[in-house]
């Protein structure tokens, strides 16, 4: 392939036009680097200016990324019907500062998933998320199978879950997706789901708990448990539990629990500085439904702090979040009151998909210092 040039135009002494011999390539990952035809050799930094660069932005519409049997990154322009090796985005480099910028200077309230991971390969990697079907969960694993990562929606509703597969597979053809049952009502499906698991012979790179409920009527699971605290913390624990050893084969890996600011307003002892016993199944004259979830939150932030004093030493680390402040999802659906109060916040809050911002960055900024 020649050297980048303007086509139709004489050749000139700009610094950035490359020498006789020389070509421009990319790698999957967006960097630049050139290829010395007459001496047979490549190397990151331009032959003149000596600097690095990386492309800007995302593929033009219609373009897709590929890789040739030998490695080589190529091009295919759907709408023209062409294959070239040359990255159109070649015209919008920028240069790669020695001095990297942190997260703070990078990501703001604006940013969102696909432009937190853009640039990042997810090829290999396999990324469980619970409750996928809608909500932040289904946008992050929207957004991982979107890069490559091989994600399982794991579901209580298999044509939910289904559905959500096809939206994601409607935007890219390719992406590695597919749905599994799990029901964090039933410990016995939380099991049932492991084994499951675990027979496809995978690996586990990142496990992230994020099904929940919120505001439901007192209620108790086939296992005798209050429904809000077993889905959002006891099914969560156990599964973690049951593919404990999955995730440290797969080191390094991540657990991500999903809690809540909500965890700040309870606790889980008594006056007397022991375990509130009720916990676990509390009389239906005593239950109160924001209660349970708060209390369930406070677990998830408990039980992610021990997971990784244990199992960092291990290769497995584990973090808590809180997914941002009124968001307009689903989780209110049993609740007249707080749907209408979800409603008249919406035109303050964010888009789902900006949403993200809040959740994306824990994953992905976090999943750098564990080598992804």
């Amino acid at each position: 392939m020649a050297a980048l040039k303007y086509a139709g135009l004489d050749d000139t002494d700009s610094e950035d036009e490359l020498p006789s011999g020389w070509e421009e390539r990319t790698t999957k990952d967006g960097w630049v680097y050139y290829a010395n035809h007459e001496e047979l050799k490549t190397q990151w930094e331009h032959p003149k200016t000596g600097k690095r660069r990386r492309v800007a932005g995302d593929l033009p519409y219609g373009w897709e990324q590929e890789t040739d049997e030998n490695g080589q990154v190529f091009f295919v322009d759907h709408i023209n019907k062409r294959t070239t090796y040359l990255d159109p985005r070649l015209a919008f480099t920028v240069e790669d500062s020695l001095e990297k910028p942190s997260s703070r200077q990078r990501y703001d309230g604006n940013s969102s998933a696909m432009e937190i991971l853009q640039g990042r390969d997810l090829t290999g990697k396999v990324i469980l998320v619970t409750g996928a079907n809608s909500g932040i969960g289904f946008e992050a694993a929207k957004s991982f199978a979107l890069h490559g990562a091989h994600v399982i929606l794991a579901c209580r509703n298999r044509t939910r879950a289904g559905e959500a597969t096809r939206l994601i597979l409607e935007e890219w053809h390719k992406a590695k997706v597919e749905a599994m049952t799990l029901d964090l009502a039933s410990l016995r499906s939380v099991q049932e789901f492991a084994e499951a698991f675990k027979s496809k012979n995978l690996p586990l790179h990142m496990l992230i708990c994020n099904a929940a409920l919120l505001a439901q009527p007192w209620h108790l699971t086939e296992d005798g448990l209050e429904s809000t605290f077993q889905v959002c913390h006891l099914g969560h624990f156990y599964l973690v539990q049951l593919l404990q050893e999955v995730l440290r084969r797969s080191a390094p890996a991540r657990v991500i629990v999903v809690s809540s600011e909500s965890h700040r307003f309870t606790n889980i002892v008594d006056s007397s500085d022991k375990v509130a016993l009720n916990l676990l199944s509390p009389p239906k004259k005593e239950y109160w439904s924001m209660l349970a979830y708060n209390r369930a939150k406070l677990c998830n932030i408990l039980f992610s702090n021990e997971l990784n004093r244990r199992l960092s030493p291990h290769g497995v680390t584990s973090n808590a979040l809180h997914p941002g402040n009124v968001m307009y999802t689903s989780i209110h659906r049993s609740w007249w009151l707080l749907s209408i109060v979800f409603y008249l916040s919406r035109p303050f809050t964010k888009s789902m998909v900006s949403e993200q911002k809040f959740i994306i960055p824990c994953l992905v900024i976090c999943s750098i210092g564990v080598h992804f």
